[in-house]
């Protein structure tokens, strides 16, 4: 049986480079990149023009969007290109090729303006003796809240992807993926929450790329199973059977 072709933008990336090494067995990637990728068949491209990424969608089943502008959250212009017409011209692309599923990396980014608020404020500066015992967690269902013009272009992604999921039939899954990092362990105290360890983030793309036909639209918080967390995971476990196993607390500054 021939593996699903999943084309990866970003793949050069941390998150792009843990999915090449975990899971290259079970999938057949190519990339869409502005840098050379070694490993794998790529077509060089900047996907904020849709005429040089187009070739790259043919015969791909799943695409994997992990592309993004990071350097400022705040650069307009940047985040614009790269994270709001770029996102477009991914999704227009995939649905001109008859692509079967978009999977967004989206962010907890989408979410984070809550730290303005009582008690995600205290737990974000690790000033847990002013937090009560328990409190709301929230997920896929409260309003949305970026806490910069990144997190705005994330729920513009995420907004998008459901029009592509409604009107142009493309299976669309969005992750709200927390603070994955290159060293797999928190380096600063607002990691603790919302830290996506290596494992963790490697096995829930994978569901999400293997996710029965019947997935047509869902949004997943993706975070280890953090004693500070306050976002809640439990979809992603009743929908794709996900177990996250990292726990941020186990290592210290």
């Amino acid at each position: 049986m021939s593996r699903p072709k999943v084309l990866i933008t970003g793949a050069s990336g941390l998150i792009g480079g843990l999915v090449l090494e975990n899971l290259s067995e079970k999938y057949d990637f190519s990339a869409l990149n502005r840098r050379k990728v070694e490993e794998i068949p790529f077509r060089q491209a900047d996907i904020s023009s849709l005429d040089e990424i187009l070739p790259a969608f043919q015969k791909i089943d799943t695409v994997l969007h992990l592309s993004a502008y990071l350097a400022d959250v705040n650069d307009w212009e940047n985040t614009n290109k790269v994270n709001i017409n770029g996102t477009y011209n991914v999704f227009e692309a995939a649905s001109r090729n008859n692509v079967s599923r978009v999977v967004f990396a989206s962010s907890g980014s989408t979410m984070l303006g809550y730290e303005l608020d009582y008690p995600y404020g205290h737990i974000a500066q690790g000033e847990y003796e002013k937090i009560p015992d328990k409190w709301k967690l929230l997920d896929y269902g409260d309003p949305v809240r970026p806490d910069s013009l990144y997190g705005v272009s994330k729920v513009f992604g995420e907004t998008l992807g459901r029009y592509y999921s409604d009107y142009h039939g493309i299976s669309v899954i969005n992750i709200r993926l927390g603070a994955v990092l290159d060293t797999d362990k928190p380096k600063l105290v607002r990691h603790y929450p919302g830290y996506l360890s290596h494992s963790d983030c490697v096995q829930i793309v994978d569901l999400c790329l293997s996710a029965p036909d019947s997935v047509r639209f869902e949004i997943f918080d993706a975070i280890s199973d953090n004693k500070m967390k306050w976002r809640d995971t439990s979809h992603a476990s009743t929908m794709l059977g996900w177990n996250p196993i990292g726990r941020s607390e186990q290592f210290e500054l």
